[in-house]
């Protein structure tokens, strides 16, 4: 199986599933593809728009998702009380920083637009900070993934073209990593007493 072959036949595709990965959560992807960016496979400029509008896209739908169905969607989903009240606290004390950084904070990133829907954050000022911050975001992970293509290529030349099984399995081995994580912190979570309320949203 030929990786990058699949990728230079398909390149259209892959800006494609960079935005719906990013809009429904995940790096692994980005940094996937800023290592075929870096091998010429892949345009730069248009893998950082497809993922910045995806993560910009994904959290701007939690936020209203949040904003308007939130209580009954914890109602729903009990289990989720404690991360939005997590992300609720972490919003109370830093503000604008948590809503530029919570892409970063795994554990709660999940929650974190969707608690800020229904906290009193303006839908405004959300909106403006977190296409800043999904660009901060898509930046970091599509620089990441190019640096690591070129520094791949410069110690392994040529090689690193007959490397891409070994790369993918590292990728896929890294989602399947994060997602463990995932998993074991919502049954900790689960085994949380709920605690606060939910907080309102404003009209």
């Amino acid at each position: 199986m030929n990786i990058h072959q699949l990728i230079a036949d398909n390149g259209a595709y892959f800006y494609l599933i960079a935005f719906i990965w990013t809009f429904l959560e995940g790096e692994t992807i980005v940094l996937f593809a800023g290592f075929a960016a870096a091998q010429g496979l892949l345009d730069p400029f248009l893998l950082l728009a497809a993922t910045w509008l995806g993560s910009f896209a994904g959290d701007q739908a939690y936020f209203w998702i949040g904003r308007h169905c939130g209580l009954w969607v914890l109602k729903r989903f009990p289990g989720w009380r404690y991360g939005v009240e997590t992300a609720l606290r972490w919003l109370e004390r830093y503000n604008t920083g948590f809503i530029l950084s919570f892409r970063f904070i795994y554990g709660i990133r999940n929650f974190s637009s969707f608690a800020m829907g229904m906290s009193a954050v303006h839908w405004k000022r959300f909106l403006s900070l977190n296409l800043l911050a999904a660009g901060l975001w898509a930046s970091s992970f599509v620089a990441v993934g190019y640096f690591l293509g070129h520094a791949f290529r410069a110690v392994l030349g040529d090689i690193v073209r007959s490397f891409s099984i070994v790369m993918l399995g590292v990728f896929v081995a890294f989602a399947v990593g994060v997602w463990l994580v995932h998993r074991l912190q919502k049954r900790r979570q689960l085994r949380l007493p709920p605690g606060a309320t939910a907080v309102t949203p404003p009209p």
